[in-house]
């Protein structure tokens, strides 16, 4: 398809998607967007008005089984992401699917299994994004030697976090049964760090969900079975240790981001405090303390997923954020967190093969 039109459908219209997928997407040269399917016919038809798409479908079988769609955009929550993913690969069409892979390892490998089934298409998971700006100074630097063997990952994320409300609404996100076995931002954290140091050999964890209670849209007191808070500690398959904590339930927590890489020769620091941006700061073994280090533009990166989904059905490029088999180690290790939450015992990666 180096020089054709690739059509495009999008299944599902929500934050992500509008914001950047679907401009993205309109962004690349010979691709258009030709028909869209949200939650209701009336939502449907305000992204169709919005981003001028000239159709809207009636369900998203409609979009995958339509002969003259190239490629499919699945913006949904977590719960439809498999059967909407194989669904596609099964009409030979392509697939952008939003992140989280999908709500479990299970339903990820059936989506690997799909994509191999169908070598021919292209299927990428949007990846986490809020490191890319520094994944590629970070990897150079561990590769080039700088923080000797490593020792410890100690990381503390607390990006919007707050003291506990149980009055603050009920979203996807702390429903199971839409969002499976992810846990706040702990997978795409994973996934960043993956890209730096490789996975995770075993994990134990131990969580609460500090707010335990919420009413939900029916006036229900419902449960919350998602942790809000989660310590994670494990050995890392390169050797070395982690130490991982994620929460939503912190007041006054100093840093928004906290990631400190520990190594025999040298030491290097994510960090985000307030409303201050992400910054990478390292020190070698006799220097006096962290300096910030200034990111070469050309090692720069940035938000380039649609292009990259378009290039790769092109021909031009392969996947690199995320190809599914990366997606299925986090996937994995999500799995891996929720069996150590509720076994209390230490679980050894990979779960599957």
């Amino acid at each position: 398809m180096a020089n054709e039109k690739i059509r495009v459908g999008v299944i599902g219209a929500g934050g992500n998607t509008t914001k950047l997928h679907i401009p993205g997407l309109q962004a690349q040269d010979g691709v258009e967007i030709v028909t869209v399917v949200n939650r209701s016919a009336a939502s449907s038809q305000r992204v169709a008005d919005e981003f001028d798409i000239p159709s809207i479908a009636a369900d998203w079988q409609e979009v995958v089984e339509d002969a003259d769609i190239d490629a499919v955009c699945i913006g949904t929550w977590p719960y439809m992401h498999a059967p909407m993913t194989i669904a596609a690969l099964a009409n030979d069409k392509h697939v952008l699917c939003e992140a989280r892979m999908a709500l479990n390892a299970g339903q990820a490998h059936d989506m690997l299994d799909a994509a191999r089934l169908a070598p021919r298409c292209v299927a990428q998971i949007v990846p986490a994004p809020h490191t890319l700006e520094f994944d590629a100074t970070i990897m150079d630097m561990i590769g080039a030697g700088y923080i000797g063997d490593l020792i410890t990952i100690d990381a503390r994320i607390t990006v919007a976090s707050s003291f506990p409300n149980p009055s603050s609404p009920i979203t996807w996100r702390q429903d199971r049964d839409m969002s499976g076995n992810n846990i706040m931002s702990m997978g795409i954290w994973y996934e960043a760090m993956m890209r730096w140091v490789g996975p995770m050999a075993n994990v134990f964890a131990a969580g609460q969900a500090v707010v335990s209670h919420r009413t939900n849209d029916a006036g229900q007191r419902q449960a919350m079975t998602i942790p809000d808070h989660v310590d994670i500690i494990g050995q890392m398959e390169q050797g070395g240790q982690i130490r991982f904590n994620v929460s939503t339930v912190l007041g006054h927590a100093p840093a928004g981001v906290d990631v400190c890489i520990f190594g025999t020769d040298g030491t290097l620091r994510l960090y985000q405090g307030g409303s201050d941006p992400m910054a990478l700061f390292a020190g070698k073994r006799g220097e006096d303390g962290l300096a910030q280090v200034n990111i070469d533009a050309a090692k720069r990166g940035g938000w380039r997923v649609e292009e990259e989904f378009i290039n790769a059905i092109r021909g031009v490029e392969e996947v690199s954020h995320t190809d599914l088999t990366t997606a299925v180690k986090y996937m994995e290790w999500t799995d891996a967190v929720t069996q150590s939450l509720r076994t209390g015992q230490a679980i050894a990666l990979p779960l599957m093969g």
